[in-house]
């Protein structure tokens, strides 16, 4: 599993500067930031130029958008909003937790590091090596992903 791996990485780069560790943070905070860093390599290494969809034209995936970049009539998105039932809610979140887990590796780590680590764009940029296109077209491929994914598992009532 990629976790373990790079938490064993972590334990083995540990190892190998513990002779530079100088005691200026805790070890914890030093563990800390070295994951840190193995975890932000192993997704600079999974980046990829973001290139088109097969199905995808100048009007966006599908053609959801038109000449104007403005929703097509009969490709926008349902409306939909939020449960005022705590039951619902929790079923809700449930299922935003599952559709995110379906998003490739790049396009989650993006939404991971927006919507649950609060990260700003430009810091999340720096983090996964990615210019700031790349970054806005995976962030909004991974929302329109995430509402069709809720639309057709939990929206379908």
């Amino acid at each position: 599993m990629v976790a373990e791996d790079i938490v064993q990485d972590t334990f083995l780069s540990a190892l190998k500067g513990l002779a530079a560790f100088k005691g200026e943070a805790s070890e914890k905070n030093w563990l800390f930031a070295i994951l840190r860093n193995k975890i932000a390599d192993h997704y600079r290494g999974l980046r990829t130029e973001i290139l088109p969809l097969e199905n995808e034209g100048p009007e966006g995936p599908d053609g959801r958008f038109g000449e104007d970049g403005m929703w097509r009539k009969n490709r926008r998105p349902k409306p939909w909003a939020e449960p005022d039932n705590p039951m619902e809610h929790k079923e809700m979140q449930r299922m935003i937790d599952w559709c995110k887990e379906h998003l490739k590796a790049l396009p989650k780590m993006v939404f991971i590091l927006k919507y649950l680590e609060e990260k700003d764009s430009e810091e999340i940029c720096k983090v996964l090596g990615i210019k700031p296109t790349n970054y806005w077209v995976l962030i909004h491929r991974a929302r329109l992903q995430i509402r069709e994914c809720l639309e057709k598992h939990w929206l379908k009532k």
